[in-house]
């Protein structure tokens, strides 16, 4: 806690300091709650130290950050909205940027906390997903007009799956840790798969779907749902905010939350796709999103699930033979027990494809008004 003495003043933060936790949730950011009195009430900040070997372009993090907060923040003060809790708030420098550089080289930056709502590891209720789902779709919904060029492209090629099968098969060829001859089941698992990888991005090439603004990283984690009514209020994370395709979001968000197990589970006997939970955020999604997605987004979004399952696998799988250099681990089996988890899930995908997709017609043919758009934003 010693070094947030010389950060924290560098951040116009209102009141007088009274102390910090930290926070112990995520992969890769460094994060603190900060604490400061004002007369008799306490506000709370979140302070965070962005991991540059990841984001190797953490001024361009933050440029996005900003450039995305901004919009969202006037479209949710246009539809009469809160933006104090609807959208994230940059806490500026004392310079007015965005974040602060230390005398280490560390990028800080901080945000107001959300009080009244909180994060989910696991989905516990439902209804919460289908909430999930309808807060997901307002983000690309308000977005929609953003030029999505003028992003910056933070991390090359991030949900490009052909390109995550490349990465894998350049550690296997390596093995710096060994580990490759123990996994070769998971590596035949995904290259049997290979043809599929390309979809999505050969989509965006083609034009057939279009460039958007997406999140890139939608775990029902990185949704604040509100304590007394359950609606998701607001979209958390932004650091991969980049230019993408809705697909990318709608298929994360469906891996992550509709397991019926960790996303690190080793009893694979756990791991399936719950078709109740897909059920409840394709309808909180499609509630907001049906009116901007075209023909071949719709026709994409259940093989885009089995596509963000399927890369994950990959993208855990490569870490583990790599020798655990991206993902924090607490075990040295952990990237492995998280590869083979998401690989269970996608044969668990594959066997309900026919009816991911049935659902999904069912609630375009008449389980949404042509008006919920409206209404909802």
């Amino acid at each position: 806690m010693e070094r947030l003495t010389e950060i924290i003043a560098h951040f116009a933060f209102e009141g007088e300091y009274t102390g910090a936790d930290v926070c112990t949730d995520g992969h890769i950011n460094d994060t603190f709650f900060l604490y400061y009195k004002v007369q008799d009430r306490t506000l709370r900040y979140v302070l965070q130290c962005i991991n540059h070997h990841v984001f190797r372009d953490p001024e361009g993090v933050m440029d996005n950050i900003e450039a995305v907060t901004r919009h969202l923040r006037k479209k949710v003060i246009e539809k009469n909205g809160d933006p104090s809790r609807e959208a994230m708030r940059v806490i500026p420098t004392k310079e007015g940027r965005s974040f602060y550089r230390s005398v280490r080289g560390e990028y800080w930056r901080a945000y107001d906390f959300i009080e009244g709502a909180r994060t989910y590891q696991q989905v516990e209720n439902p209804l919460h997903f289908y909430h999930s789902g309808r807060t997901f779709g307002q983000f690309q919904y308000l977005l929609s007009d953003f030029p999505a060029e003028t992003l910056h492209e933070t991390i090359e090629r991030f949900h490009d799956t052909r390109k995550r099968l490349g990465d894998l098969l350049h550690v296997i060829k390596a093995d710096p840790k060994g580990r490759a001859a123990g996994v070769q089941r998971e590596i035949a698992f995904i290259l049997e798969r290979e043809d599929e990888t390309g979809v999505i991005v050969d989509l965006l090439s083609a034009g057939e779907i279009p460039l958007r603004v997406t999140h890139n990283d939608t775990k029902f984690n990185n949704i604040m749902i509100d304590d007394e009514t359950g609606e998701g209020i607001c979209v958390l994370d932004l650091d991969t905010v980049m230019p993408g395709s809705a697909l990318y979001d709608f298929g994360d968000s469906i891996r992550f939350g509709a397991s019926t197990a960790k996303e690190d589970e080793s009893n694979l006997d756990l791991v399936s796709l719950d078709l109740e939970l897909f059920t409840e955020f394709t309808r909180g999604y499609l509630s907001m999103a049906r009116g901007f997605l075209n023909q071949a987004e719709v026709d994409h979004l259940a093989f885009s699930v089995k596509l963000m399952t399927l890369e994950s696998g990959i993208r855990f799988l490569t870490d583990y033979i790599d020798g655990d250099r991206y993902f924090r681990v607490e075990h040295p089996k952990h990237n492995l027990d998280r590869a083979r988890a998401q690989l269970k899930l996608v044969t668990d995908m594959e066997e309900k494809m026919s009816a991911m997709k049935g659902i999904i017609q069912d609630i375009l043919g008449g389980g949404l008004q042509k008006g919920s758009l409206d209404e909802g934003a």
